[in-house]
């Protein structure tokens, strides 16, 4: 199940972008081909031509994972705010808000995946990029909680530009935090499974995102501390093609599983049947 694959990107040519009309449709980011909302609905937001996987919300993504009803979120209510009085930051959280509306970058609560009981935390990038700030870290911190209460498998889907400066020490403690939350849940024994979606960066690749028993991911993704550029001018080298996106992560042993959208919540699945050993309780 968990043999190597080569993945090679897909070479396809570039039309003029569309970009977005709010209740219509968009175009695909990476190939232009343009879609109303019905056709990427239908195929799970992901691209015919060039197999691009188009950004989902939080909401969109639960509803493609979870049984139906099932989902039951925890701590909805919990907003950021500005406590280092950073200039102009209470316009940016009003706008994501605005944008996503969520009240923060990530949505938690228990669900059941094919009658298995499982605590989900799903990032969204439409809320500044899915930085990670105080609330994100609190909430993952507590959705990890919960699941050893529960005593059930954890399933976090991330989406994330990295830590959230605006919110600065505050923002990078959030990293210690989850990690140390983790481990707690780790020596209890129970399964973790990481889904990383594009772009997965920064501070919550490098602390809770990485930290699974099991990590996915879905082709195309990119996934790395600092983007390319920046590590090229930092230390003056010219690096792999797609070293940071999914195949190649896959193919150097950072990752499981590289998992296409519309198979994923199958894969979820045999992942919680094999580790439960067997049916639902």
């Amino acid at each position: 199940m968990f043999g190597k694959k080569k993945y090679i990107p897909i070479k396809v040519p570039v039309e003029p972008r569309n970009d977005t009309i709010p209740g219509l449709g968009q175009s695909c980011p990476e190939c232009g081909k343009w879609y109303t909302l019905e056709e990427l609905s239908g195929n799970y937001g992901v691209c015919l031509r060039c197999n691009w996987h188009v950004a989902l919300s939080a909401r969109q993504r639960i509803e493609m994972l979870c049984d139906p009803q099932s989902f039951e979120e925890f701590n909805a209510g919990m907003a950021a705010g500005n406590r280092l009085n950073f200039p102009g930051y209470e316009q940016k959280l009003d706008q994501a808000r605005e944008d996503s509306g969520l009240p923060e970058a990530i949505v938690t609560g228990r669900a059941t995946l094919g009658g298995y009981q499982v605590v989900l935390g799903v990032m969204d990038s439409h809320f500044m990029m899915g930085s990670m700030g105080v609330v994100v870290g609190e909430k993952v911190c507590r959705a990890v909680e919960e699941a050893i209460e529960d005593e059930c498998p954890l399933i976090i889907c991330s989406c994330s530009g990295g830590a959230r400066m605006q919110e600065g020490i505050f923002s990078l403690m959030q990293m210690a935090k989850t990690a140390a939350v983790l481990e707690r849940f780790h020596q209890k024994g129970y399964l973790y499974i990481s889904v990383l979606t594009n772009p997965t960066t920064g501070g919550v690749l490098a602390s809770f995102a990485s930290l699974a028993d099991i990590i996915i991911s879905e082709p195309g993704a990119l996934l790395g501390f600092t983007g390319p550029r920046v590590i090229k001018q930092t230390i003056g080298e010219r690096l792999p093609e797609n070293f940071q996106q999914a195949g190649f992560l896959l193919d150097h042993g950072m990752l499981d599983l590289v998992v296409e959208r519309n198979r994923l919540r199958e894969q979820l699945i045999l992942l919680l049947k094999l580790h439960q050993g067997g049916e639902p309780w």
